[in-house]
């Protein structure tokens, strides 16, 4: 399994990962992040790799501190601090890994992220605005 094969799955197949995946552990360091908009259809790798070259490449862990940082625009800038936990899911309660953007972000005040680990080096993620789930990401250690 790989990111590139995330894009061709159904909204209904990456939920269905999401669910019967383990949480993982903690990542430390680089990701290449894949952002999955509209997927199933056609569209999402081409949506996918303009959102890369354009506006995020990936985030930046650091596990022992239990922070990340966005890789965001063409220029690869380190922004948009995140706290990062092992929480419940709000998609089904089970252990995830949380991204809080709550009490580090003024930009993504409203924002968190939730993934889980569905293989070597990969996690596939969803996103929240408020208590609304919005799209899901990949990001490839």
């Amino acid at each position: 399994m790989n990111a590139h094969k995330l894009l061709s799955l159904s909204k209904t197949e990456l939920d269905d990962l999401f669910a019967k995946s383990p949480a993982g552990p903690i990542p430390d360091g680089v990701a290449k992040g894949t952002a999955i908009i509209t997927p199933g259809t056609p569209f999402t790798p081409e949506i996918a790799e303009i959102i890369n070259l354009f506006a995020w490449q990936g985030k930046v862990f650091n596990a022992q501190k239990g922070v990340l940082v966005n890789r965001i625009t063409v220029f690869g800038l380190d922004a948009i601090l995140a706290r990062v936990d092992k929480e419940a899911s709000w998609v089904d309660g089970g252990e995830c890994i949380v991204l809080d953007y709550s009490q580090t972000s003024i930009v993504a005040h409203w924002v968190r992220d939730e993934m889980r680990m569905v293989g070597e080096k990969l996690y596939l993620g969803t996103v929240f605005w408020d208590k609304t789930r919005l799209i899901y990401f990949a990001l490839q250690f």
